[in-house]
């Protein structure tokens, strides 16, 4: 074995004596040669021309390697108390091993005992001055334990001239300087590290710290979050990245860089859509946030509410543009759907769960409870099949459009996949709940924590507690919208809506409508209804095509047993009433009900009103009326007509069009 030392100051940081005596060569040579003595075999030394060579004559045993590899097996399983006499063992078989004596001294260092780490890792460096590992963990521990960064320095600037392209000893050279206030000079080896391994998570993290230092809030944020998704969560470099985050990411959103965000954004979709855009606060809304399209409401201007109490609230309002904007996007090709739920597709949604409700009575829970309770999870399953493929290309969008709005993003979701855990995971929730509804609605939310740990680098699905089921499933649906993500075309969001609620059996929730059909039937109702009025059943096969095509529509919306004349004649009623005071429909009601005493007949004709001199009623159109005036001016009177037309009347509102509306 040769040994290699270049005489200098460094040399004397391992041979004490040497630096001691004023580095004179005798004791150096004395010193060498005590050290280097093995058993029986004394060493060769040399000193020319700045360098010392030490040559060693041993004899390496066969089996030391097996043992050797058997201690460090024990060392990565935390058994130190069985790896240290074995390695100790192979120390005095063969002491001239360096790493033996760096794995010894990174046991000692890491039971706490730095005193025997620092002398085992100077036999180390003694045996081998270019043991990189040894140097490294020398510079650590007078670092970090001793507090002498200058030595520390020494070592570290020894594994740089070893191996200029050592990431970590650069690193932590730089995380020295730091700590001496030489700001700007570590930041310069950490740019170095960062330039040779984009991929080392500390080197992030370092280079964070520093832009927050220099009030670099943004560059801050994002190195820390390349920090946090190139360590796992068992790392402490992840605890310490994600605890800057939130830190950086809290000081972000108390200024105004979201709001120009969004600003900016609303204005450039005013254009494009060629609609104003308002927003407004709004404590009742069921969700965060809410996107209404002006079509949708009879409006000139398309609305989005928000709670204003909710964390980081410009990214849900630009989330709810970015709907808006795929909106138009799909307007643009013709591929826009409309999301509709009408009573029919609650009723059956209550029908399957009567066993629940029936559990719910036996124990004690009122039916106007029960009723709101079903409501609710109707809804709110609805607002999950429809919004949750769509929310993930919105996110994807996001984030990579709009760098500046991470900090938001990453503090909002975080909220959002809290709530998510919470809501699915809470004991008295999992008790009370429909088992599918559940089951559902935690896969729904785990292909957004899926989204939220690519995107940001945190894992919340342990959280979920799901079902290896349930996870599976949330996997398999999420790599769907891998598939989708990179070339989206406008409107294919649909489709993602439409597979996962056929693969999750929950396409009877809802019904998706091409926005351009469903507009179409808006703007004939005249038509249709003369039709409707001339052959109410179609027996003289005179109807067009087209207004077959509407009654055809309808029906497929909504199941056995709708009545597509009573919507249309529903719809003329809603335009009619739209035109007179409360009070003026209020007498049509009473009018209708008083000539209801005498019976109406679903397929009578000839009936008139007093209140509405200018029309002759068919049975079914003057039901149609009864039903919307009632509805119209005293709606808890609607369970008295005992007539079954809440399907129809959901409908007719969403085709009702006041005039002067586009």
């Amino acid at each position: 074995m040769v040994i290699i030392h270049r005489i200098g100051d460094f040399l004397g940081e391992l041979f004490p004596r040497y630096k001691a005596s004023g580095y004179d060569n005798v004791v150096l040579k004395e010193e060498l040669l005590t050290y280097y003595t093995y058993r029986v075999y004394q060493p060769t030394i040399e000193i020319k021309d700045g360098v010392v060579t030490v040559t060693i004559d041993t004899q390496r045993i066969a089996s030391e390697v097996d043992e050797y590899k058997a201690v460090v097996r024990l060392c990565e399983q935390g058994q130190y108390g069985n790896a240290k006499p074995r390695l100790k063992a192979l120390i005095q078989q063969n002491p001239t091993n360096s790493e033996y004596h760096r794995i010894l001294g990174q046991i000692y260092s890491d039971e706490g005992d730095q005193e025997l780490a620092v002398d085992s890792l100077i036999d180390a460096l003694r045996w081998n001055p270019k043991n990189t590992f040894g140097l490294t963990m020398m510079g650590n521990i007078l670092a970090k334990h001793r507090n002498n960064i200058e030595s520390a320095m020494k070592y570290y600037n020894q594994v740089i001239e070893i191996n200029p392209k050592d990431v970590i000893a650069i690193n932590n050279l730089g995380a020295n300087l730091l700590q001496q206030g030489k700001i700007s000079e570590a930041k310069q080896y950490f740019l170095k590290a960062r330039d040779i391994n984009p991929d080392y998570p500390n080197t992030h993290y370092a280079i964070a710290l520093v832009e927050e230092m220099e009030e670099n809030l943004n560059e801050s944020f994002q190195e820390g979050l390349i920090a946090l998704k190139k360590s796992t969560a068992k790392d402490e470099i992840y605890k310490q990245s994600y605890s800057l985050l939130i830190k950086t990411g809290k000081k972000l959103i108390e200024t105004d860089s979201g709001f120009n965000i969004l600003n900016s954004f609303l204005h450039q979709l005013e254009f494009e859509g060629d609609r104003k855009i308002d927003i407004i606060e709004d404590d009742t809304i069921e969700t965060i946030a809410k996107m209404e399209l002006a079509e949708n409401y009879n409006r000139d201007h398309h609305l989005i509410r928000y709670k204003p109490s909710y964390p980081a609230k410009e990214h849900l309002m630009m989330h709810e543009l970015v709907h808006i904007k795929y909106v138009i996007d799909a307007r643009k090709e013709n591929q826009n759907q409309l999301f509709l739920t009408i009573q029919k597709h609650k009723s059956d949604f209550i029908t399957k769960h009567e066993p629940w409700i029936k559990k719910m009575v036996k124990m004690g829970i009122s039916e106007e409870s029960i009723s709101k309770v079903i409501g609710d999870l109707f809804q709110g399953l609805n607002r999950q099949v429809y919004n949750v493929p769509i929310d993930l290309f919105i996110e994807e969008y996001l984030f990579n459009t709009y760098p500046g709005l991470r900090p938001y993003q990453f503090l909002s979701l975080f909220n959002i996949m809290k709530e998510g855990i919470d809501a699915t995971t809470r004991k008295e929730i999992v008790e009370l709940v429909p088992k599918d509804i559940l089951h559902h609605s935690k896969i729904y939310n785990l292909i957004a924590a899926l989204q939220y740990k690519d995107l940001y680098g945190v894992d919340l699905i342990k959280e979920f507690h799901p079902e290896q089921s349930e996870l599976k499933t949330a996997q398999t649906l999420y790599s769907e919208y891998l598939e989708y993500k990179d070339d989206r075309q406008p409107g294919e969001e649909y489709e993602l809506v439409e597979n996962w609620a056929k693969d999750l059996k929950l396409e009877d929730n809802f019904q998706l409508v091409d926005e351009n059909e469903f507009n179409d039937k808006k703007s004939n109702v005249a038509d249709i209804l003369k039709s409707i009025e001339d052959d109410p059943f179609d027996l003289k096969g005179n109807q067009s095509a087209k207004q077959r095509d509407h009654d055809k529509f309808l029906k497929t919306q909504s199941g056995i047993g709708f009545n597509s004349a009573v919507m249309w004649y529903m719809v003329e009623a809603l335009q009619y009433f739209d035109k007179l005071t409360p009070i003026d429909m209020k007498k049509v009601a009473v009018e209708i009900a008083f000539l209801g005493t005498h019976g109406i007949k679903p397929d009578g004709s000839g009936y008139k009103l007093t209140n509405v001199p200018e029309k002759e009623f068919s049975g079914y159109h003057l039901l149609a009326y009864y039903y919307v005036s009632w509805a119209l001016t005293d709606p808890e009177f609607l369970g008295k007509l005992d007539l079954p037309y809440q399907s129809e009347y959901e409908m007719a509102k969403m085709m009702f069009k006041p005039e002067g509306k586009k």
